[in-house]
């Protein structure tokens, strides 16, 4: 018999993330959930995704990594462009995905394989102006961690 382990994955250290946050400040969540990242080779470029919630609004305002040179904030079908603020609209998910907004790792220090873990800092500004850094620690792989999980679980007959 096949166990799910998806939420023991992916889903459970960034509810932990969520609950820590939740006990530092107890009016204003902010969840960041299946972060990930491709694959490259040194110098070269990646990107990065996750999904972004904030229970009271706020705004994606910037990013660092040591794994790259240079980190960005990259708006929907722009492969160039300065660092962009993204709206969290409270109570409202936000996806960093292919196509759309997403993070740009250029100049990378050293290769990205699968399995790989990738540390960046997203910057956070609250709608009061306070900002706030959060440590992500997304994994390198081919596909988000849902579409694996939805590709294991697809039947054919």
């Amino acid at each position: 018999m096949r166990t799910c382990n998806f939420f023991r994955g992916s889903l459970a250290p960034s509810l932990g993330f969520a609950l820590a946050l939740a006990a530092q400040q107890a009016s204003a969540l902010f969840i960041v959930n299946q972060p990930w990242a491709r694959p490259a080779q040194p110098g070269q470029a990646t990107e990065a995704y996750m999904d972004l919630t904030s229970t009271d609004g706020a705004a994606l305002v910037g990013v660092t990594s040591d794994a790259a040179a240079t980190a960005t904030i990259r708006a929907p079908g722009k492969t160039l462009g300065k660092n962009l603020r993204v709206p969290l609209p409270a109570k409202t998910l936000v996806a960093l995905a292919p196509g759309g907004y997403r993070i740009a790792l250029t100049g990378l220090k050293q290769p990205l394989k699968l399995g790989d873990r990738v540390q960046l800092t997203l910057s956070i500004e609250a709608t009061d102006g306070s900002r706030q850094d959060i440590g992500v620690d997304a994994e390198v792989r081919l596909r988000s961690p849902l579409d694996d999980e939805r590709r294991a679980h697809q039947h054919t007959h």
